[in-house]
């Protein structure tokens, strides 16, 4: 097998979106001749765990850890913030809270694991050479992995370097709420230009991203969407539900503020067109605390609205079973048209009919559009949200069977099948 080291600061046991694009490209790059070793950190600064995605690590794999330090528990003491989605505000910070953000912003470039660098970069010189590895990828963000790659090229000329770019960088839409000095976002748009013009190859999650990436850095851009692996939809069967169930899954922050649908809901069950007692929305994952507490002090949305913290994988599969509509919440920034996130294609491999807030022209729509599974509106587009929502509900009445999608474009193994292809261009 042709060797391949992965540099990743999310892995299981810990959970969230970050792990799932590369766990399942490592399943399945065995099937395409690679034997994957993982690099990753020991004790990295992550909330969620979920041991149940262990699972889906191939006995070919060889994952490889080394301790980190990270600032993030002072950081969180210092800002006053519980939880990462509290991070994300659009409100009323403390001084405290802005100078914490501003440190994070201008000090830890291009991120606070910026110090697992320098350590990672000696311990891989020796692996790899001891290894015969010469082929690494690293994956972003955080985006110090990408330095990971950069130095080790920079000691080594012939390795051959991949870099995935799972959301931009010095384009990200956080970047603006830590008030970043000239200084600060030109360091971020210089480290990322290294990054683009020196590695091999790069890859993107999303066709929006692709063409932005390929305007900062006037290469090529190879497109790999995040996708669903088959194996786990194997055994989900949909049943019947005692109400009209909307769920959402993932974070909920207020750059995605699933407040227009809460809005259009209220006013829908106030004007009698919807029966409170025939619906239910549920939120399963780490959510905005200012958000629940606005949910919970509205007495017709609180009645009809649950928060579940954060489930493992294998039970957010079982909920694809029990739902009539999967609600799709994309970040309202300059960069939403290239929000694909991995939950989006699990939506799609559900059969559920997806009703998303977005831009109607972003790269989630067209493919709700090409595959008709759902909707994706503006926010401000209630007429619009108010008709879907309630053709829905009209036909959880009067059930109709569930069309399966031909979406298998998007699954994990022909996703693997297209990066394998890059690596191996690499050799020729």
């Amino acid at each position: 097998m042709n060797k391949v080291l992965i540099v990743t600061y999310y892995w299981p046991p810990f959970g969230g979106s970050g792990v799932q694009r590369w766990l399942k490209f490592v399943k399945y790059l065995p099937s395409f001749g690679y034997q994957p070793f993982v690099y990753t950190p020991e004790n990295p600064f992550v909330e969620i765990q979920d041991a149940s995605l262990l699972k889906d690590v191939p006995a070919e794999a060889e994952v490889i850890k080394l301790p980190i330090w990270e600032p993030y528990q002072l950081f969180h003491k210092f800002s006053g913030k519980k939880k990462q989605t509290d991070f994300v505000s659009t409100g009323k910070t403390s001084f405290f809270q802005k100078a914490a953000l501003f440190v994070r912003g201008n000090f830890f470039i291009p991120d606070a694991r910026k110090f697992w660098v320098k350590p990672s970069v000696l311990f891989l010189d020796d692996f790899l050479k001891s290894n015969q590895i010469n082929t690494i990828i690293t994956t972003g963000p955080p985006h110090s992995m990408h330095l990971i790659g950069l130095k080790l090229r920079q000691k080594n000329p012939t390795l051959k370097w991949v870099a995935d770019f799972r959301d931009p960088w010095s384009e990200w839409d956080l970047l603006d709420t830590f008030s970043l000095t000239d200084w600060a976002r030109k360091r971020h748009q210089l480290l990322e230009r290294k990054v683009l013009t020196t590695a091999d190859e790069v890859i993107t999650i999303a066709p929006y991203h692709q063409q932005r990436l390929e305007t900062l850095s006037g290469r090529k851009v190879n497109l790999i969407t995040n996708g669903f692996d088959e194996d786990d939809f194997k055994d989900i069967a949909h049943q019947p539900t005692v109400k009209f169930t909307l769920r959402h899954i993932g974070v909920v922050d207020e750059l995605r503020d699933p407040r227009p649908i809460m809005e259009v809901l209220r006013e829908l069950i106030n004007q009698g067109q919807l029966s409170k007692d025939e619906i239910m929305v549920e939120f399963i994952g780490n959510v905005n605390s200012r958000f629940v507490n606005d949910i919970q002090q509205d007495q017709v949305l609180h009645s009809i609205t649950s928060f579940v913290p954060h489930l493992p994988h294998s039970e957010v599969l079982k909920r694809y079973g029990t739902t009539d509509v999967q609600l799709l919440v994309l970040a309202h920034t300059a960069i939403a048209p290239g929000n694909l996130p991995g939950k989006f294609f699990e939506y799609l491999a559900s059969g559920n009919f997806i009703i998303g807030i977005g831009p109607e022209d972003g790269d989630a729509a067209a493919i709700l559009k090409q595959v008709g599974a759902g909707s994706i509106m503006e926010r401000t587009n209630k007429k619009d949200l108010k008709k879907i929502i309630l053709e829905r509900y009209v036909q959880w009445r009067n059930p109709v069977t569930k069309n399966k999608l031909h979406a298998s474009v998007f699954s994990r193994k022909s996703l693997t099948q297209q990066l394998a292809k890059i690596l191996a261009s690499l050799r020729a």
